[in-house]
């Protein structure tokens, strides 16, 4: 994908089809990782008017990270009953952290912001007039769950598949194993604790600020999906760091805190498996950001584009990513753009570790 940069396995921004076998570092560790985003029948001037309670409501609702990731009063959800908490020996155990962890975002990339949504399409299928409204974006996985889950069956398909050392990390389960359908059932779990996370995250957000969405869209990344090819074949498509793009799907691909991110529909090509980029990619590694950027350039560039950010780090800025704008000019086979998000008020972890386009 056009966002593409290095990981291991596959590399982040790599989508692969394969015969009846599941690549667990090929999916990745933060299994699920979605982004969500609600439209609120707002005009944009009220993003400005209310920044303040707009910040306040933010704060007030999301957690991020490992240290103050509970909320005192939890909200119930349906995945706490799935059997496979009981059925699969590594979920065991997990249920507990699952429900501390609801509705909370994790480190490195995550993030939950407002910002102005600017729809262009009069023929898009969110039933959204053309307009500028009020939005908010959401960007986190499947917490602890996935990662466990991703350190387990890696273990597994390398014993089970030794590779060179280069390759170590594309070594695989086949689906006819019981290991590799214990992954597969896994990993849906996981993909849907993070779904459940979003839509915890906001209805609390839709719920203090008083508004119902008009529309909503969401879509996953680091997954795996059983499709049927443009040959006619059945395969296991992994995507690391990329978007389902089947024709007429709908997702959004993010930029960094200065630049817009877009509301996309899915065209369906066959040469790129029928995916997309996952955001702007990076253009400087975690380290090499943390490195060479200095504190001041990257609150400066903030404030010159009007972004309050709560929390992050220099591996945040925005500087750290690729030009958005060229990577959505390297899909336009790929993606029909609905409409765009621009950020305003952004809170991140503030650990310090983290960006947008992560594994």
């Amino acid at each position: 994908m056009p966002d593409a940069h290095q990981g291991y396995g596959l590399p982040i921004g790599g989508v692969l089809a394969v015969d009846n076998a599941v690549i667990p570092y090929g999916v990745g560790m933060d299994i699920g990782c979605r982004m969500a985003l609600s439209v609120f029948p707002l005009p944009e001037h009220e993003l400005y008017q209310r920044a303040k309670e707009l910040r306040n409501i933010i704060l007030a609702n999301t957690r991020f990270g490992s240290k103050f990731s509970a909320f005192d009063k939890k909200m119930d959800d349906a995945i706490f009953e799935r059997p496979e908490f009981k059925d699969i020996a590594v979920l065991r155990g997990k249920r507990q952290t699952a429900v501390e962890q609801i509705g909370t975002s994790g480190s490195g990339n995550h993030f939950v912001e407002f910002g102005v949504v600017d729809i262009t399409d009069p023929d898009n299928e969110l039933d959204v007039p053309v307009g500028k409204y009020v939005g908010l974006l959401s960007h986190s996985g499947s917490r602890g769950i996935g990662a466990a889950v991703a350190q387990h069956y890696t273990k597994l398909a390398m014993n089970a598949c030794p590779l060179p050392p280069e390759a170590r990390h594309l070594a695989w389960l086949s689906l006819d194993s019981q290991a590799g359908q214990e992954y597969w059932a896994a990993m849906n779990l996981a993909g849907d604790y993070a779904s459940a996370c979003h839509d915890q995250i906001h209805r609390r957000i839709s719920r203090a600020l008083g508004e119902k969405p008009l529309a909503k869209v969401e879509n996953h990344h680091n997954f795996a999906w059983r499709e049927t090819l443009s040959d006619g074949r059945e395969a296991i498509v992994h995507r690391k760091g990329a978007t389902p793009a089947g024709k007429g799907v709908l997702g959004v691909i993010p930029g960094s805190m200065t630049a817009p991110g877009f509301i996309v529909r899915g065209r369906g090509e066959r040469d790129s498996l029928q995916s997309a980029s996952h955001g702007a990619g990076r253009r400087m590694s975690r380290g090499q950001a943390m490195k060479t950027l200095k504190e001041g350039d990257v609150r400066r560039e903030l404030k010159d584009h009007g972004i309050e950010l709560m929390g992050g780090g220099l591996d945040e800025a925005p500087m750290a990513y690729k030009d958005i704008h060229q990577v959505m000019a390297h899909q336009r086979d790929l993606v029909d753009v609905l409409g765009s998000f621009t950020p305003k008020i952004v809170r991140m972890d503030a650990g310090g570790k983290g960006g947008k386009g992560g594994e």
